[in-house]
């Protein structure tokens, strides 16, 4: 099938690459374990925010036209009851968010594959757990962009920066796991890049989307919202969420970065209930290859427009254009951006 070649082409999948012990080789369980502490956000000065590191891109091929858009879900063929959950790392500018370890702990100890969509900015301001994240073959590392901006007030090099800035992160993080000598020859196996895309906010307009297709991104939104960021959301009301909107084929929206509130206990909850109903969770990248995406032409939470609110609440300020990520072969990075 031409569609699902091109996805194997675009989203190398993770659990296929890396075995399994690699992360009880290098870290002990009580540092796996969730931490006092790190859970919680918290602001700093913007001005010690890590810069986007200098990193020779890898050469990408432009996403195949069949696969141009927004992926909403997967259409499977009957009896299939896969679904992927999805955790959203984000990290604005003058802040470090969180680890919610207690809701990686709850997939490790229910045997839940899952794609983590990582911020360039939280992996370089969490790199220790951006290693065992990446180590971890039961899961699978998307970019959420580089500091969780709304790329609908993003040009140039701006927009080029929070789409491919998390690539350059990515490639840190891997060269230091592939450092360690727990890992020894298994270095190889890893992922080098990143092939799945999370826009920022769930906004994007149509020069977005073209950049992230010309760099070879696939865009993966949502069709099941646990509403787990909202404050006021209870547990009951995400397990309910869960368990009354998911179904074959869904990609379901939650955070583990100190943002969903009550993530963890009520994955606790949904989880086995949804396994007793016949479901397997699986990576994004293996929901893809399992079916035909439902693509549609823009990106919104529930409805057509309902993210365009965020033009208006986060609205770029007038800042010089940033440096373009440093690269030592131009020719050898696709992008649409350069002046």
């Amino acid at each position: 099938m031409l569609v699902l070649a091109g996805v194997h082409a675009l989203a190398a999948i993770p659990a296929a690459a890396a075995d399994q012990s690699l992360l009880a080789r290098c870290w002990p369980a009580t540092t796996l374990a969730a931490a006092p502490g790190e859970r919680k956000p918290h602001r700093r000065d913007a001005g010690r925010d890590p810069a986007i590191p200098a990193a020779d891109l890898p050469s990408t091929s432009p996403v195949p036209h069949a696969l141009r858009g927004v992926v909403r879900r997967v259409k499977l063929p009957p009896g299939r009851k896969l679904v992927a959950l999805t955790l959203d790392m984000c990290e604005q500018r003058g802040e470090i968010a969180g680890y919610d370890g207690p809701v990686i702990d709850t997939l490790r100890a229910n045997g839940v594959r899952a794609t983590i969509f990582a911020g360039g900015k939280w992996m370089m301001s969490h790199p220790e757990r951006a290693q065992q994240l990446l180590a971890d073959a039961a899961l699978e590392i998307g970019n959420h962009g580089w500091a969780h901006r709304n790329v609908r007030g993003l040009t140039g090099h701006e927009l080029a920066q929070e789409i491919l800035g998390p690539q350059a992160a990515f490639q840190v993080i891997r060269a230091r796991l592939a450092q360690r000598a727990c890992v020894a020859g298994a270095a190889r196996t890893l992922p080098s890049r990143l092939g799945l895309y999370r826009f920022p906010f769930g906004a994007c307009r149509p020069a977005a989307l073209d950049a992230l297709a010309g760099n070879g991104m696939l865009a993966i939104q949502w069709d099941v919202s646990t509403g787990d960021s909202a404050k006021s959301e209870t547990t009951h009301g995400i397990v309910q969420a869960l368990l009354n909107e998911v179904k074959p084929g869904s990609i379901v929206l939650a955070h583990a970065n100190g943002r969903g509130h009550r993530t963890a206990d009520a994955l606790a909850i949904a989880i086995p209930k949804l396994k007793a109903r016949g479901y397997t969770f699986v990576t994004v990248s293996e929901l893809l290859a399992a079916g035909k995406p439902v693509i549609v032409p823009t990106c919104y939470d529930r409805r057509p427009g309902d993210t365009d609110r965020y033009d208006n609440l986060f609205a770029p300020r007038a800042r010089p254009a940033p440096k373009p990520i440093a690269r030592k072969d131009a020719p050898n990075v696709r992008s649409p951006f350069s002046d």
